[in-house]
Protein backbone atom coordinates (compact mmCIF):
# COMPACT_ATOMS: atom_id res chain seq x y z
CA UNK A 1 0.00 0.00 0.00
CA UNK A 2 1.30 3.67 -0.91
CA UNK A 3 1.30 6.40 1.88
CA UNK A 4 1.71 10.07 1.38
CA UNK A 5 2.75 11.82 4.80
CA UNK A 6 2.51 15.59 4.18
CA UNK A 7 5.40 17.27 6.81
CA UNK A 8 8.66 15.87 7.68
CA UNK A 9 8.87 16.69 11.49
CA UNK A 10 8.94 14.15 14.55
CA UNK A 11 5.60 13.09 13.69
CA UNK A 12 5.65 12.64 10.17
CA UNK A 13 9.05 10.73 10.55
CA UNK A 14 7.81 8.85 12.98
CA UNK A 15 4.75 7.83 11.72
CA UNK A 16 6.58 6.84 8.34
CA UNK A 17 9.30 4.81 9.87
CA UNK A 18 6.09 2.47 11.61
CA UNK A 19 4.42 1.98 8.34
CA UNK A 20 7.42 1.81 6.24
CA UNK A 21 8.80 -1.13 8.92
CA UNK A 22 5.10 -2.66 8.00
CA UNK A 23 5.66 -3.01 4.74
CA UNK A 24 4.34 -0.28 3.32
CA UNK A 25 5.29 2.27 0.42
CA UNK A 26 6.05 5.62 2.12
CA UNK A 27 6.83 9.03 0.64
CA UNK A 28 7.21 12.45 2.83
CA UNK A 29 6.79 15.56 1.98
CA UNK A 30 7.00 18.73 3.39
CA UNK A 31 7.21 22.27 2.10
CA UNK A 32 10.64 23.02 3.95
CA UNK A 33 13.23 23.85 1.83
CA UNK A 34 16.09 22.49 3.92
CA UNK A 35 15.83 20.52 7.56
CA UNK A 36 15.33 23.54 10.01
CA UNK A 37 13.60 22.27 13.19
CA UNK A 38 11.51 24.91 14.78
CA UNK A 39 12.51 24.95 18.69
CA UNK A 40 16.16 24.04 19.93
CA UNK A 41 14.93 21.36 22.15
CA UNK A 42 12.34 18.99 23.79
CA UNK A 43 10.88 16.59 26.56
CA UNK A 44 11.22 13.05 25.90
CA UNK A 45 9.10 11.60 28.66
CA UNK A 46 9.05 8.04 29.07
CA UNK A 47 5.88 7.19 26.61
CA UNK A 48 7.85 9.44 23.92
CA UNK A 49 10.48 7.36 24.43
CA UNK A 50 8.95 3.86 24.60
CA UNK A 51 7.62 4.78 21.61
CA UNK A 52 10.71 5.67 19.64
CA UNK A 53 12.72 2.29 21.44
CA UNK A 54 9.33 0.61 19.90
CA UNK A 55 10.87 1.93 16.67
CA UNK A 56 14.43 0.16 17.52
CA UNK A 57 15.96 3.19 18.28
CA UNK A 58 16.40 3.08 22.07
CA UNK A 59 20.35 2.86 21.71
CA UNK A 60 20.45 5.72 19.78
CA UNK A 61 17.84 8.04 21.57
CA UNK A 62 19.66 7.24 24.84
CA UNK A 63 22.67 8.93 23.19
CA UNK A 64 21.17 11.98 22.36
CA UNK A 65 19.29 12.57 25.54
CA UNK A 66 20.85 14.55 28.51
CA UNK A 67 21.08 13.03 31.91
CA UNK A 68 19.01 14.61 33.71
CA UNK A 69 18.29 12.67 37.16
CA UNK A 70 17.19 15.98 39.11
CA UNK A 71 14.65 18.41 38.94
CA UNK A 72 15.04 21.69 41.02
CA UNK A 73 12.84 24.99 41.42
CA UNK A 74 14.41 28.10 42.61
CA UNK A 75 13.36 31.87 43.42
CA UNK A 76 13.34 33.54 40.68
CA UNK A 77 14.28 36.94 42.60
CA UNK A 78 16.91 35.58 45.33
CA UNK A 79 17.77 32.02 43.57
CA UNK A 80 17.07 30.45 46.68
CA UNK A 81 16.31 26.60 46.17
CA UNK A 82 12.58 26.12 46.74
CA UNK A 83 12.87 22.34 46.47
CA UNK A 84 15.31 19.75 44.58
CA UNK A 85 14.63 16.28 44.62
CA UNK A 86 15.25 13.23 42.42
CA UNK A 87 13.48 12.20 39.14
CA UNK A 88 14.27 8.19 39.68
CA UNK A 89 10.86 7.24 40.83
CA UNK A 90 9.36 8.68 37.05
CA UNK A 91 11.63 6.01 36.04
CA UNK A 92 10.92 3.48 38.43
CA UNK A 93 6.84 4.14 38.06
CA UNK A 94 6.94 4.55 33.81
CA UNK A 95 9.55 1.77 33.01
CA UNK A 96 11.64 4.55 31.45
CA UNK A 97 14.01 7.02 32.05
CA UNK A 98 13.23 10.36 30.34
CA UNK A 99 15.29 12.19 28.06
CA UNK A 100 15.74 16.05 27.34
CA UNK A 101 17.06 16.18 23.41
CA UNK A 102 18.11 18.61 21.66
CA UNK A 103 15.29 19.04 18.18
CA UNK A 104 17.80 18.73 15.26
CA UNK A 105 19.77 15.53 16.67
CA UNK A 106 16.33 13.85 16.97
CA UNK A 107 14.72 14.88 13.60
CA UNK A 108 18.07 14.03 11.94
CA UNK A 109 17.95 10.53 13.30
CA UNK A 110 14.46 9.75 12.24
CA UNK A 111 15.11 11.39 8.66
CA UNK A 112 18.02 9.02 8.16
CA UNK A 113 16.05 5.90 9.92
CA UNK A 114 13.38 6.41 7.62
CA UNK A 115 15.86 7.31 4.54
CA UNK A 116 16.48 11.07 2.82
CA UNK A 117 15.60 9.52 -0.36
CA UNK A 118 12.46 8.95 0.16
CA UNK A 119 11.67 12.64 2.22
CA UNK A 120 11.02 15.48 -1.01
CA UNK A 121 11.55 19.19 0.54
CA UNK A 122 10.30 22.08 -0.88
CA UNK A 123 6.91 20.42 -1.38
CA UNK A 124 3.95 22.32 -0.39
CA UNK A 125 0.59 20.66 -0.69
CA UNK A 126 -2.50 22.76 -1.55
CA UNK A 127 -5.47 20.47 -2.34
CA UNK A 128 -6.07 17.30 -1.24
CA UNK A 129 -9.20 14.89 -3.14
CA UNK A 130 -10.41 11.45 -2.41
CA UNK A 131 -12.17 9.73 -5.16
CA UNK A 132 -12.70 6.28 -2.48
CA UNK A 133 -10.05 4.50 -4.49
CA UNK A 134 -7.19 6.45 -3.83
CA UNK A 135 -6.40 9.68 -2.72
CA UNK A 136 -4.19 12.29 -4.66
CA UNK A 137 -2.75 15.53 -3.53
CA UNK A 138 -1.60 18.32 -5.22
CA UNK A 139 1.72 20.79 -4.90
CA UNK A 140 1.70 24.32 -5.62
CA UNK A 141 3.29 23.96 -8.84
CA UNK A 142 0.94 21.82 -10.41
CA UNK A 143 2.46 18.57 -9.39
CA UNK A 144 0.36 15.50 -7.98
CA UNK A 145 0.98 12.62 -6.77
CA UNK A 146 -1.61 9.38 -5.51
CA UNK A 147 -1.67 6.93 -3.38
CA UNK A 148 -3.45 4.83 -1.07
CA UNK A 149 -4.12 7.57 1.73
CA UNK A 150 -2.97 10.65 3.09
CA UNK A 151 -1.64 11.23 6.11
CA UNK A 152 -1.65 14.93 7.25
CA UNK A 153 1.31 15.79 9.81
CA UNK A 154 1.53 19.09 8.60
CA UNK A 155 1.78 21.40 11.90
CA UNK A 156 -0.53 23.65 13.15
CA UNK A 157 -1.82 25.44 10.73
CA UNK A 158 -2.58 22.50 9.03
CA UNK A 159 -3.99 22.12 6.04
CA UNK A 160 -5.17 18.59 6.37
CA UNK A 161 -6.71 19.20 9.30
CA UNK A 162 -9.16 21.65 7.54
CA UNK A 163 -9.81 18.95 4.69
CA UNK A 164 -10.56 16.36 7.17
CA UNK A 165 -13.28 18.61 9.52
CA UNK A 166 -17.32 17.78 8.40
CA UNK A 167 -19.09 20.26 6.01
CA UNK A 168 -20.61 23.07 8.23
CA UNK A 169 -18.28 22.35 10.96
CA UNK A 170 -17.25 25.43 13.23
CA UNK A 171 -13.65 26.73 11.77
CA UNK A 172 -10.71 25.44 14.22
CA UNK A 173 -8.91 28.29 15.34
CA UNK A 174 -5.45 28.83 17.22
CA UNK A 175 -5.58 30.04 20.61
CA UNK A 176 -3.03 32.47 22.35
CA UNK A 177 -1.97 30.74 25.21
CA UNK A 178 -0.72 34.41 26.89
CA UNK A 179 3.36 34.18 26.99
CA UNK A 180 6.11 34.30 24.48
CA UNK A 181 8.63 31.74 24.98
CA UNK A 182 12.47 31.91 23.98
CA UNK A 183 14.93 29.10 24.28
CA UNK A 184 18.08 27.66 22.90
CA UNK A 185 21.53 26.01 23.71
CA UNK A 186 24.12 26.86 25.75
CA UNK A 187 27.22 25.19 27.33
CA UNK A 188 26.41 23.31 30.73
CA UNK A 189 27.21 26.03 33.70
CA UNK A 190 26.84 25.34 37.09
CA UNK A 191 26.21 28.89 37.98
CA UNK A 192 23.10 28.32 36.37
CA UNK A 193 21.90 24.62 37.59
CA UNK A 194 23.31 21.27 38.31
CA UNK A 195 24.90 19.53 34.65
CA UNK A 196 22.06 16.98 35.53
CA UNK A 197 19.53 18.54 36.76
CA UNK A 198 16.05 20.45 35.13
CA UNK A 199 16.42 23.79 37.26
CA UNK A 200 13.65 26.37 36.98
CA UNK A 201 13.78 30.16 38.51
CA UNK A 202 10.28 31.30 39.04
CA UNK A 203 9.38 34.55 39.79
CA UNK A 204 6.27 37.27 38.46
CA UNK A 205 4.51 34.15 36.47
CA UNK A 206 7.58 34.17 34.56
CA UNK A 207 10.07 30.92 34.12
CA UNK A 208 13.74 30.81 33.46
CA UNK A 209 15.18 27.35 32.98
CA UNK A 210 17.68 24.66 32.04
CA UNK A 211 17.72 21.25 30.90
CA UNK A 212 20.79 19.12 29.83
CA UNK A 213 21.30 17.46 26.36
CA UNK A 214 23.87 15.43 24.64
CA UNK A 215 26.88 17.16 24.18
CA UNK A 216 27.61 19.17 27.56
CA UNK A 217 24.53 21.27 26.34
CA UNK A 218 21.88 23.17 28.41
CA UNK A 219 18.70 23.71 26.80
CA UNK A 220 17.33 26.61 27.76
CA UNK A 221 14.02 28.76 27.70
CA UNK A 222 12.14 31.73 29.26
CA UNK A 223 8.72 32.29 29.72
CA UNK A 224 7.38 35.63 29.65
CA UNK A 225 3.68 36.68 29.47
CA UNK A 226 2.67 39.45 27.61
CA UNK A 227 0.08 39.73 24.91
CA UNK A 228 0.58 38.45 21.08
CA UNK A 229 1.69 40.34 18.63
CA UNK A 230 4.42 42.74 20.12
CA UNK A 231 7.27 43.19 17.49
CA UNK A 232 10.83 41.83 17.24
CA UNK A 233 13.16 41.49 15.41
CA UNK A 234 16.12 39.34 15.56
CA UNK A 235 18.48 42.19 15.70
CA UNK A 236 17.28 42.57 18.89
CA UNK A 237 18.85 39.32 20.17
CA UNK A 238 18.59 39.16 23.97
CA UNK A 239 16.92 42.51 25.02
CA UNK A 240 13.84 41.30 25.58
CA UNK A 241 15.19 39.15 27.80
CA UNK A 242 17.41 41.26 29.51
CA UNK A 243 14.68 43.48 30.17
CA UNK A 244 11.89 41.53 31.53
CA UNK A 245 14.15 39.29 34.11
CA UNK A 246 16.79 42.66 35.05
CA UNK A 247 17.08 42.18 38.83
CA UNK A 248 16.74 38.34 38.71
CA UNK A 249 19.07 35.83 40.27
CA UNK A 250 22.56 35.44 39.64
CA UNK A 251 21.91 32.00 37.81
CA UNK A 252 19.20 33.61 35.65
CA UNK A 253 22.00 36.54 34.58
CA UNK A 254 24.62 33.71 34.41
CA UNK A 255 22.33 32.25 31.77
CA UNK A 256 21.32 35.09 30.00
CA UNK A 257 25.33 36.22 30.01
CA UNK A 258 25.82 32.73 28.40
CA UNK A 259 23.41 32.89 25.11
CA UNK A 260 24.57 34.11 21.39
CA UNK A 261 22.00 35.44 19.73
CA UNK A 262 23.81 34.46 16.29
CA UNK A 263 24.50 31.14 17.57
CA UNK A 264 20.62 29.72 19.00
CA UNK A 265 18.31 31.75 20.39
CA UNK A 266 14.68 31.15 19.22
CA UNK A 267 11.41 33.62 19.92
CA UNK A 268 7.81 32.17 19.58
CA UNK A 269 4.84 33.06 20.60
CA UNK A 270 2.62 29.97 22.47
CA UNK A 271 -0.38 29.18 20.85
CA UNK A 272 -2.77 26.18 20.94
CA UNK A 273 -6.34 24.80 19.61
CA UNK A 274 -9.12 23.49 21.90
CA UNK A 275 -9.54 19.90 21.50
CA UNK A 276 -11.42 18.06 18.47
CA UNK A 277 -12.16 14.66 17.64
CA UNK A 278 -12.33 14.58 13.68
CA UNK A 279 -9.34 13.19 12.68
CA UNK A 280 -10.47 11.46 10.02
CA UNK A 281 -11.97 11.57 6.84
CA UNK A 282 -12.04 8.77 4.02
CA UNK A 283 -8.78 7.51 3.30
CA UNK A 284 -7.61 10.69 4.96
CA UNK A 285 -6.12 11.83 8.04
CA UNK A 286 -4.14 13.77 10.80
CA UNK A 287 -1.74 14.05 13.42
CA UNK A 288 1.04 15.74 15.80
CA UNK A 289 0.24 19.21 15.84
CA UNK A 290 -2.22 19.12 13.07
CA UNK A 291 -4.29 17.41 15.19
CA UNK A 292 -3.48 18.54 18.97
CA UNK A 293 -1.83 21.98 18.97
CA UNK A 294 -0.69 22.27 22.33
CA UNK A 295 1.45 24.65 24.80
CA UNK A 296 4.88 23.03 26.25
CA UNK A 297 3.77 23.35 29.78
CA UNK A 298 3.28 19.64 30.84
CA UNK A 299 5.96 18.46 27.96
CA UNK A 300 3.50 16.10 26.60
CA UNK A 301 3.94 17.81 22.79
CA UNK A 302 6.55 16.04 21.16
CA UNK A 303 5.75 12.53 22.99
CA UNK A 304 1.77 13.07 21.69
CA UNK A 305 2.86 12.90 18.36
CA UNK A 306 5.07 9.87 18.97
CA UNK A 307 1.91 8.52 20.49
CA UNK A 308 0.07 9.02 17.12
CA UNK A 309 2.58 6.98 15.19
CA UNK A 310 2.80 4.58 17.85
CA UNK A 311 -1.47 4.37 17.43
CA UNK A 312 -1.42 4.28 13.68
CA UNK A 313 1.17 1.55 13.40
CA UNK A 314 -0.95 -0.67 15.83
CA UNK A 315 -3.58 0.18 13.84
CA UNK A 316 -2.52 -1.06 10.53
CA UNK A 317 -0.84 -4.12 12.01
CA UNK A 318 -4.36 -5.51 13.61
CA UNK A 319 -7.31 -4.36 10.92
CA UNK A 320 -8.20 -5.13 7.93
CA UNK A 321 -11.21 -4.07 6.99
CA UNK A 322 -10.52 -0.90 5.10
CA UNK A 323 -8.08 2.32 5.31
CA UNK A 324 -11.12 4.09 6.47
CA UNK A 325 -12.32 1.86 9.03
CA UNK A 326 -8.59 1.81 10.32
CA UNK A 327 -8.19 5.60 10.42
CA UNK A 328 -11.53 5.80 12.34
CA UNK A 329 -10.22 3.55 14.57
CA UNK A 330 -7.11 5.22 15.25
CA UNK A 331 -8.86 8.37 15.83
CA UNK A 332 -10.62 6.77 18.49
CA UNK A 333 -7.48 5.54 19.73
CA UNK A 334 -5.75 8.55 20.19
CA UNK A 335 -8.15 11.81 19.80
CA UNK A 336 -9.50 11.37 23.19
CA UNK A 337 -6.29 11.34 25.39
CA UNK A 338 -4.34 13.40 23.32
CA UNK A 339 -7.18 16.58 23.87
CA UNK A 340 -6.94 15.69 27.34
CA UNK A 341 -3.26 16.70 27.29
CA UNK A 342 -3.67 19.96 25.97
CA UNK A 343 -6.62 20.72 28.45
CA UNK A 344 -4.11 19.63 30.96
CA UNK A 345 -1.08 21.88 29.78
CA UNK A 346 -3.44 24.74 29.27
CA UNK A 347 -4.44 24.35 32.76
CA UNK A 348 -0.87 23.93 34.01
CA UNK A 349 0.14 27.15 32.13
CA UNK A 350 -2.76 29.46 33.59
CA UNK A 351 -0.80 28.36 36.93
CA UNK A 352 2.63 29.01 36.17
CA UNK A 353 2.07 32.22 34.38
CA UNK A 354 0.04 34.26 36.98
CA UNK A 355 -3.07 34.82 34.89
CA UNK A 356 -4.50 33.87 38.46
CA UNK A 357 -2.17 35.73 40.92
CA UNK A 358 -3.63 33.94 43.99
CA UNK A 359 -3.03 30.47 42.42
CA UNK A 360 0.18 30.59 41.10
CA UNK A 361 1.35 32.40 44.53
CA UNK A 362 0.44 29.27 46.38
CA UNK A 363 2.20 26.96 43.65
CA UNK A 364 4.78 28.79 44.48
CA UNK A 365 4.71 28.67 48.10
CA UNK A 366 3.93 24.56 47.82
CA UNK A 367 7.27 24.38 46.08
CA UNK A 368 8.86 25.47 48.80
CA UNK A 369 10.75 22.40 50.77
CA UNK A 370 8.80 20.64 48.66
CA UNK A 371 9.63 16.52 48.35
CA UNK A 372 9.07 16.17 44.48
CA UNK A 373 6.10 13.80 45.56
CA UNK A 374 3.07 15.98 44.06
CA UNK A 375 5.15 16.80 40.62
CA UNK A 376 6.17 13.09 40.38
CA UNK A 377 2.35 11.97 40.79
CA UNK A 378 1.72 14.83 37.58
CA UNK A 379 4.43 13.83 35.83
CA UNK A 380 3.82 10.63 35.69
CA UNK A 381 -0.09 10.74 35.30
CA UNK A 382 0.54 12.42 31.51
CA UNK A 383 2.74 9.02 31.04
CA UNK A 384 0.53 6.28 32.59
CA UNK A 385 -2.39 6.54 29.75
CA UNK A 386 -0.37 6.32 26.80
CA UNK A 387 -0.87 3.98 24.65
CA UNK A 388 2.34 2.46 24.23
CA UNK A 389 1.82 1.09 27.71
CA UNK A 390 -0.02 -1.84 26.26
CA UNK A 391 3.83 -2.74 24.85
CA UNK A 392 4.03 -4.76 21.71
CA UNK A 393 7.74 -5.40 21.60
CA UNK A 394 10.36 -3.77 18.75
CA UNK A 395 8.54 -3.00 15.27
Amino acid sequence: MKVIIIGAGIGGTSAGIALQRLGHDVVIYDQMRENKPVGAALSLWSNGVKVLNWLGLGAEVAELGGDMATMAYRDGHSGEVLCDFSLAPVTAQSGQKPYPVARADLQALLMRTFGLDGIHLGRKVVAIADDGASVTVTFADGATDTADLVLGADGARSLTRTYVQPDGAPEIVREYSGYTNFNGLIPVDSAIGGADAWTTYVAEGKRAAVMPVAGDRFYFWFDVPQPAGIPYDRSEGKAPLEAAFAGWAPGVQALIDAIDPAVSLNRVEIWDITPFHTWAKGRVAILGDAAHNTSPDIGQGACSALEDSFALGIAFATNTVSVEDTLHRYEKMRAERAGELVLRARKRGDETHAYDPDATATWYESLRGSDGAGIIRGIVSNIEGSPVNLGGGVL
